[in-house]
């Protein structure tokens, strides 16, 4: 129940960055804590924790309010305006989708970093940092924990490749996708981004 209430401090009342520190510095000197982060470090880590769980909960609310819109394509029809070429090589699994123009899509939450390549067209993508246009040909990474919003405005091909040794899909999807944005392979890796600012 205390947490429930620190929580709900925290989200509808939180402190300044002024009283934070105050209040950083004065239980750091009464408990004689030592820090792996100094206040400004932890204040930014915070900051963009809380940045990204926004962008998060947005994304799949938006999604949830998307699926309930009679206009939006059920997973049969989307399939249909969006095929699907499965390849595989050693080790790879290759996927490359069409998406027609004027398309607004939103992506599945990847497990893995993975590379991808856009081959044809133009396209808008909205991420937790902000919106990037991209036209082909071009290439990039997908890092673990990613959910997105795309708009296409062309044709489009997309190509993602993803470290497998497996073959079946349904099996391949288990393995690169997270139902959730609770995860427990998502939230590792964010742990260990955090690791990583020290």
């Amino acid at each position: 129940m205390e947490l429930k209430n620190i929580n709900n401090q925290a989200n509808n009342n939180p402190l300044s960055k002024e009283e934070l520190k105050k209040q950083f510095v004065y239980y750091t000197k009464k408990l004689g804590l030592k820090h792996t982060f100094n206040f400004d470090e932890a204040y930014e880590i915070g900051q963009e924790l809380k940045k990204r769980n926004s962008f998060r909960n947005k994304i799949v609310e938006f999604e949830n309010q998307l699926q309930k819109n009679p206009a939006a394509l059920n997973k049969n029809n989307l399939q249909k305006l969006n095929p699907v070429k499965h390849s595989f090589a050693d080790g790879c699994y290759i996927r490359e989708i069409f998406n027609p123009a004027n398309e607004l899509l939103i992506t599945k939450i990847h497990k893995k970093n993975h590379p991808f390549f856009l081959t044809q067209g133009e396209m808008s993508i909205l991420t937790e940092l902000g919106v990037e246009h991209i036209k082909a040909p071009y290439n990039g990474i997908t890092k673990a924990g990613t959910k997105r919003i795309i708009y296409t405005h062309t044709d489009c091909v997309f190509i993602t490749v993803h470290a497998t040794q497996q073959t079946d899909i349904n099996k391949i999807e288990e393995e690169v996708i997270a139902k959730d944005f609770n995860d427990p392979s998502i939230s590792l890796k964010d742990i260990n981004k955090l690791k990583l600012k020290t």
